[in-house]
């Protein structure tokens, strides 16, 4: 059974805001998709950050990694856990399970990402 989560939203959430390692504005501006340079606007930010709804693309994908600095395979698994889901053998490694080190625990063993999504499963 696919495992699901906000992941795109709660790594933007880590890591912009109110007390967070950068603003709503900051981000808004290093938020730059590199090859057509589309940019989120300061209100599609907020909305993210409030957990509303929005539209994943390859576009923002790619500006929430130029934003935040992280390889955009890792933002993708973020996309992708939030919108499809994993199996829990597609966490076990690559991207998703960096990604779940990211955002769930970081500095955690890879072999622990079993055990994080085991208890993203029983939050949800």
């Amino acid at each position: 059974m696919p495992q699901q989560r906000d992941a795109l939203t709660e790594l933007v959430k880590a890591h912009v805001g109110r007390g967070r390692r950068m603003s709503t504005r900051e981000f808004a501006v290093a938020a730059v998709d590199p090859q057509s340079g589309w940019a989120p606007s300061k209100s599609l930010v907020a909305k993210i950050i409030a957990g509303q709804g929005y539209d994943v693309t390859p576009h923002l994908v790619s500006a929430v990694a130029a934003g935040l600095g992280l390889d955009r395979e890792i933002v993708a698994a973020a996309a992708h856990l939030q919108v499809i889901g994993y199996t829990d053998a597609e966490l076990s490694g690559g991207a998703p399970a960096q990604l779940i080190r990211v955002i769930g625990a970081e500095e955690a063993p890879a072999d622990k990402a079993l055990e994080i999504a085991e208890r993203w499963q029983h939050e949800a």
